[in-house]
């Protein structure tokens, strides 16, 4: 008999400092977060991107929801950069500095995985 051990990658949770005007956000509308075309709020405060420094499932998960990979992405950041369009995501080491930094910080928004989400923040949007 064998015993297969599975791994299954837990749904990722897209959150939001308190302070972010939105309840919802759809695909498209992240995706211009992620690649900065958005830079602003509806309410006026700079949207501050946070990505995972780490190789992990839920990065994966988030990005080719995306429809972009860690790589395509990193790309888009270093052109904007270089062009003086924006920097690149404040890149955290943990899911747990990632859900700190979005609670402590005004217009904050980044992934965990659901499981993590604490009420100290807004879920936008669950990636299945």
């Amino acid at each position: 008999m064998f015993l297969f051990a599975t791994h299954a990658i837990a749904q990722v949770a897209v959150i939001a400092n308190r302070s972010v005007p939105m309840d919802k956000i759809s695909e498209s509308e992240l995706l211009d977060i992620y690649v900065g075309d958005i830079k602003w709020w509806e309410n006026g405060d700079p949207v501050i991107v946070h990505d995972l420094a780490t190789k992990e499932n839920i990065k994966s998960k988030f990005y080719n929801y995306l429809g972009k990979s860690s790589v395509r992405m990193k790309s888009i950041w270093l052109k904007n950069m270089l062009s003086g369009e924006g920097d690149p995501p404040k890149a955290l080491n943990s899911e747990e500095e990632m859900l700190k930094s979005i609670i402590e910080t005004v217009g904050a928004i980044g992934f965990i995985s659901k499981d993590k989400v604490v009420p100290e923040v807004k879920v936008l949007a669950l990636v299945e």
